[in-house]
């Protein structure tokens, strides 16, 4: 019997749906569950101090999953009295540092948390954005100037504290709708148009107060802009790290091609350079504040009040060259619970590192879909719910839910067990994902595969996921 067949088995009641979207905010809603709440400290922050001598928060406010004003909506209008509020309660909490990016949010972040923090004094915060150089009308100078200074319009300010080069070892497409392989893409992108030398002198105007670039992907392009340090003397460089990547992001790379620099690396270079690190990424998109049941046990054991999440955080913290850990905090609870974790932040132990390396153990070996919800895939021309497909994938695996191939001589108490378990994988994918946007009406384009920070081949986990329906 084929999927379709065996969906209309099932009776029209389970195509019923309760949409998700794994949108903005999605990944972040179990974030804050399982822990009591209580008072959120107002002068108890962590700080550290940056290269031009700046206090930092050690918990930066990112701008990537904004409200909306239809929940779960991501292409509602954003809810700039909620940004308003949120932002407001930050800088009353100690937190001071806000990052954004031209490509949030479907470009309206930059706008909306200028709003937010022009109501406030320049001196009570500061602002960290990207050059998101990534098509192929931004490649030239002029394009790549021009965003620039757009991203000073739309944020209301003369400067920006902290100005990356975004997305340091992906590829994209250039000018002839080619894709261009990482190291080309870097060295057309920021080199070969002298916009890195360019912004380089705009910091000695005062118009950028530190350079750096966020790391993605390609370890050989990484090494290759570390080589650059003696001329451009990097500020700071923001990289993924958590528990997990600390050692385990190859294991989570397809065929090794992706992902494969564990942060333990990054950051060992960094640090031996002295330029101070950015977080991005502590939950790995949500996932470690929504883990399998047996790292749940554990980690509720040792701490039965604090939600999973602080665990990622004070390990994304824990590290001294560690500058500031980027969170997107949708809700305030998640806000709340993560100004708790940092103010001020508590060292973990040896025997805490070293539950958290034998949950990563366990994890890494799971074949969870790397995917941080980071909306950068989307929309897809045939309509598919990405994030949405694979989160509902990794919750499924998460909850030890996965689908056994069945044997040609399974009997007949195992094929009972089989279909008993496709049932429910399809009754529960169906209310996750609308039936229209799920993995079956991928048709392999590829035109998300340049776009994925984590180089995760969609195409070919779709066809993996659908043939479990």
């Amino acid at each position: 019997m084929n999927r379709r067949d065996f969906l209309k088995s099932l009776g029209a009641g389970t195509l019923a749906t309760a949409a998700i979207a794994a949108g903005c905010d999605s990944p972040n809603k179990t974030q804050a569950e399982g822990f009591e709440l209580g008072e959120v400290p107002t002068d108890q922050m962590t700080y550290r101090t940056g290269t031009h001598g700046e206090k930092v928060s050690v918990l930066g406010y990112g701008q990537m999953r904004l409200p909306t004003v239809e929940e779960g909506n991501r292409d509602s209008d954003l809810d700039q009295d909620r940004i308003n509020e949120l932002t407001d309660y930050a800088l009353s909490h100690g937190v001071n540092l806000f990052d954004t990016a031209p490509r949030y949010c479907k470009a309206r972040s930059e706008a909306a948390i200028g709003i937010a923090l022009s109501r406030h004094n320049r001196d009570e915060y500061l602002i960290s954005t990207k050059l998101s150089n990534m098509s192929p009308d931004t490649l030239s100078f002029e394009g790549s100037k021009a965003m620039f200074e757009e991203s000073l319009r739309r944020l209301q300010t003369d400067h920006v504290d902290f100005y990356m080069l975004h997305c340091v070892g992906l590829p994209c497409k250039g000018v002839d709708g080619e894709t261009m392989d990482p190291m080309t893409a870097f060295k057309v992108r920021f080199e070969e148009n002298g916009m890195l030398d360019w912004l380089m002198e705009q910091r000695k105007l005062g118009r950028i107060r530190n350079l750096g670039f966020s790391y993605h992907g390609d370890v050989k392009v990484f090494d290759y802009a570390l080589s650059l340090h003696g001329k451009v003397h990097w500020d700071h460089v923001l990289i993924q790290h958590n528990y997990i990547n600390w050692q385990h992001a190859g294991d989570l790379a397809e065929d090794g091609d992706s992902g494969d620099a564990n942060s333990e690396y990054l950051y060992g270079q960094l640090a031996e350079r002295n330029i101070p690190i950015f977080v991005m990424e502590p939950l790995l998109g949500g996932q470690l504040a929504n883990l399998p049941q047996f790292a749940v046990d554990e980690l509720k054991r040792r701490a039965p009040n604090q939600s999973l999440a602080s665990w990622a955080f004070r390990f994304a913290a824990n590290q001294p060259r560690i500058l500031t850990v980027l969170s997107g905090m949708t809700y305030m609870e998640h806000l709340q619970d993560n100004i708790r974790t940092l103010s001020p932040h508590k060292p973990l132990s040896e025997d805490e590192l070293k539950m958290l390396a034998d949950i990563a153990n366990r994890y890494a070996g799971m074949s969870l879909v790397p995917c941080t919800g980071c909306q950068y895939c989307m929309p897809c021309p045939y309509g598919l719910d990405i994030p949405g497909i694979f989160a509902h994938y990794n919750k499924m695996l998460n909850e030890g839910n996965a689908i056994k191939d069945l044997a040609e001589d399974a009997s007949s108490e195992e094929r009972r067990a089989y279909r008993k378990a496709r049932r429910a994988y399809l009754k529960n994918y169906n209310k996750a994902v609308d039936p229209d946007r799920q993995a079956e009406h991928c048709i392999a384009c590829g035109r998300c595969l340049s776009e994925c920070p984590q180089q995760i081949n969609i195409p070919r986990q779709m066809a993996m996921i659908e043939k479990l329906g």
